[in-house]
């Protein structure tokens, strides 16, 4: 389970009724620093007023960059709706045109196996689903990035990327389908149950074998060997009980230029990690900050956390398709060529477009989760690098992509991070609540 850089989840737009910024035209230019400078009212001696200081870091992010950060993330949301529609429409061709009914029986016919029946439909639908999606993939993945000026790819290299994940999902689904319908022909009436702890059991399996085997995949990971860097995260890691003794830097700038960092793994194959644009385009100060984010995942057991948590939800869309799997059979599936049961292979579109609507009406609910975590970890990270104006300046930055002052039902929906005005009020709040040292 890969937890990355975030923040707080319901302390922010409440406190303040901010008009956005008309979204204007995106620019494929670099994203626009913010000044280095420290505001005078974040420095100076008398007390801190956190709402005042917010505004302050805010205000540096010029007026053009604010609305193409905007205009970018909430672009986000209509590719959810798209990306749902497209899936819905595709499963529903599968289903109207018989085209799923024909690929089980071209299963059938090879083999006689229930389980390479289903490994062998897995393939026939996920390549015919990825063919008929790519035209959408490739303007979210690689035009829509390069039109905001997020990624550093070309497009060779973004597609053989897209290949690698083709080819861990005909594998990893091809397990994954093989257990789970296993489950539905052994337990037709508790399969939602069972279902669920074998999702549960592969979340756990891949944030086992995602560090070491998956993100080398597509990213090189060498050991951060800088002393004035690594010592103090490594200082940082010890007085908290990580038992870490490296901290590794990940290329990611071949691919896009945000900055980000993770704390990824479960037992021993936890690593914390950086990547080379947070190395280059961040202060000691904010490095420190954002390491002291990731610990608070692992001492805090975020990952275990979301793994509990995801697995509840897939448990409600698991009741959920189940709930509404037989009516829409009763009604359509002699068109369809289904053969009843949940179990059949043919049914593959109709159970995953049910789940997916489940999903969609979840957003709120999974994104709070996530949210959550986040704001936990941000508070751990105040606490245990004390750098709050070294975390604020990383907020800025990351809202070079993410909404910085979203409205609070806006970002109860759509944000599976706090909004960086929350954030940042939060490490100016906790600023604020310092006392001075001792004499």
């Amino acid at each position: 389970m890969i937890v990355g850089l975030g923040s707080t989840p319901f302390l922010s737009s409440r406190s303040w009724a901010q008009e956005q910024a008309s979204p204007t035209p995106a620019s494929a230019s670099e994203p626009t620093p913010t000044p280095a400078a420290t505001p005078e009212v974040i420095t100076s001696e008398a007390p801190l007023d956190p709402m005042a200081a917010t505004e302050v870091y805010l205000a540096r992010v010029p007026a053009d960059a604010r609305a193409r950060s905007d205009a970018y993330f909430e672009g986000g949301y209509w590719l959810q709706l798209w990306n749902y529609l497209l899936s819905a429409v595709i499963a529903l061709v599968l289903l109207f045109t018989r085209l799923s009914a024909r690929l089980r029986d071209v299963a059938e016919r090879i083999t006689r196996f229930r389980a390479l029946q289903t490994a062998l439909y897995w393939c026939q639908y996920l390549l015919v689903t990825t063919l008929l999606g790519f035209p959408l993939a490739v303007y979210q993945g690689w035009y829509r990035e390069h039109q905001y000026g997020m990624s550093n790819q070309t497009f060779a290299a973004w597609a053989t990327e897209q290949e690698i994940g083709l080819c861990l999902g005909l594998i990893g689904g091809a397990l994954a389908m093989m257990v789970l319908y296993a489950v539905l022909r052994r337990a037709p009436r508790t399969w939602w149950l069972w279902g669920a702890l074998a999702a549960m059991a592969f979340l756990v399996i891949s944030a086992l074998i995602g560090p070491v085997f998956i993100s080398p995949l597509f990213n090189k990971y060498t050991t951060l060997d800088d002393p004035k860097l690594r010592d103090p995260i490594l200082s940082l890691a010890r007085a908290n009980g990580i038992p870490a003794e490296n901290v590794y830097v990940v290329d990611e700038s071949k691919q896009t230029k945000r900055i980000s960092a993770n704390v990824s793994g479960l037992f021993n194959t936890t690593r914390i990690s950086l990547n080379d644009n947070l190395l280059n385009r961040c202060s000691p100060a904010e490095i420190e900050g954002v390491m002291a984010h990731e610990m608070g995942h692992y001492v805090l057991h975020h990952g275990y956390i979301l793994i509990a948590g995801f697995s509840f939800f897939i448990l409600l869309g698991f009741l959920f398709v189940k709930a509404t799997f037989a009516g829409a059979v009763a009604r359509f599936g002699s068109r369809w060529g289904l053969r009843g049961p949940v179990s059949d292979l043919a049914a593959l579109p109709l159970f995953g477009l049910l789940f997916s609507t489940f999903f969609l009406l979840a957003t709120p609910l999974t994104n709070t989760l996530v949210r959550t975590v986040e704001a936990e970890a941000d508070i751990f990270g105040l606490n245990a690098a004390r750098q709050p104006d070294g975390m604020s300046e990383a907020f800025l930055k990351l809202g070079e992509y993410r909404k910085l002052s979203p409205g609070p039902m806006e970002e109860f929906i759509f944000f599976d991070h706090p909004s960086g005005r929350s954030r940042i009020f939060m490490a100016m709040r906790w600023k604020a609540q310092q006392k001075p040292p001792p004499p």
